[in-house]
């Protein structure tokens, strides 16, 4: 005979599932590479290549405490190269969003990221001040405050 559970638990039960696979997830750097992020027509004097070399070391180098993925166009193209820190599993347990950087280029831009990045990220640790300042709106919100 099977055993009927009531919706209430099964759905908690899925919702322990989706946590728990999530609860190692690592904080992941989503690099753009769309139309305007890394192309060497837009910024012709920055090594596009090399910084995702360098991301993609350091989350190797990291032993899964950090992943880097490309993705297309994230949308803010007036401020390429961007790339969004999502947090890790603790950052979202402790309430972390994901952060959208803006004009992203440059050793000490790439740093920064990287050092909050391996430190844990958002929801773990706070942004560097001077990283602060490069922060923008993800499209979601732009298209919202446009809207307002």
């Amino acid at each position: 005979m099977t055993k009927i559970e009531p919706l209430g638990a099964v759905r908690e039960r899925a919702a322990r599932t989706v946590i728990g696979a999530a609860r190692t997830r690592p904080c992941t750097l989503v690099v753009c590479r769309g139309c305007c992020c890394g192309d060497p027509r837009k910024y012709p004097g920055y090594d596009h290549d090399w910084q995702l070399a360098r991301l993609r070391a350091a989350a190797t180098a990291s032993a899964g405490r950090l992943a880097v993925r490309t993705t297309d166009c994230l949308g803010p193209c007036d401020q390429a190269n961007v790339i969004v820190v999502q947090p890790s599993g603790e950052g979202r347990r402790r309430g972390g969003k994901a952060v959208w950087i803006g004009w992203s280029m440059g050793d000490d831009c790439t740093d920064e990221i990287l050092r909050w990045a391996e430190a844990g990220g958002p929801g773990v640790v706070p942004p560097p001040p001077t990283l602060e300042l490069q922060f923008v709106q993800s499209a979601g919100e732009r298209t919202r405050a446009r809207r307002g």
